[in-house]
C-alpha cells in the first residue's frame, strides 16, 4: 500500500500548522515608520536587535588586520581563524612566528583595545606550511619519516 506524498502534504498544510509556526516566529514587532532614515542607524539597530556585535566585531579584527598590528607586521602575519577565542595566526618564516609568540601580551592588549568586541584570549602563531612526507607516491604506510632524505 503506497502512501500519496501530494496528499500528505495537503492535509498537513490543511491542518494549519505553517500559519502557527509563522505567528510564533513573529517575535520582532516592526513599527511603521515611513521617514526615510539612516543606513548606519538601521545597521546597528539590526546588529544590536540579532546580537552580531561579537561576529562583527571579530570580522573587523580580520579586515583591519594591517590597521591594527601595524604595516610591517602585517606583511608577515595573517590570522587564520578565530575558534572560541583563539585565534590563529600564519607568520611568513618560524623566525617571525617565533618574534610574535615573545610580543603575545603586547599584541592581546592591542587586539582587546583596538577590537573590543572580539573575544580574543589566546593568540597561537604558526610558521609556514612545511612539505609533508605523509602522503604520496613514495611514502610507506607506518614509516618514520624522512630520515635520509636530505643526506
Amino acid at each position: 500500500m503506497k502512501k500519496d506524498l501530494a496528499k500528505e502534504l495537503y492535509k498537513f498544510y490543511k491542518s494549519g500548522f505553517r500559519k502557527f509556526r509563522q505567528m510564533e516566529s513573529n517575535d520582532e514587532v516592526r513599527e511603521k515608520n515611513t521617514d526615510p532614515q539612516n543606513l548606519k542607524s538601521i545597521l546597528a539597530e539590526v546588529i544590536t536587535n540579532r546580537n552580531w556585535s561579537q561576529g562583527v566585531a571579530e570580522g573587523g579584527l580580520f579586515s583591519d588586520w594591517k590597521i591594527i598590528v601595524g604595516a610591517e607586521v602585517a606583511e608577515h602575519t595573517n590570522p587564520i581563524s578565530l575558534v572560541d577565542g583563539r585565534l590563529t595566526i600564519r607568520c611568513s618564516s618560524s623566525a617571525w612566528a617565533t618574534q610574535m609568540r615573545l610580543m603575545q601580551g603586547e599584541l592581546l592588549k592591542t587586539i582587546s583595545t583596538t577590537a573590543p568586541g572580539a573575544l580574543v584570549e589566546e593568540l597561537i602563531f604558526i610558521g609556514p606550511n612545511a612539505p609533508s612526507w605523509k602522503r604520496g607516491v613514495r611514502s610507506i604506510r607506518g614509516g618514520r619519516g624522512p630520515r635520509d632524505t636530505y643526506g
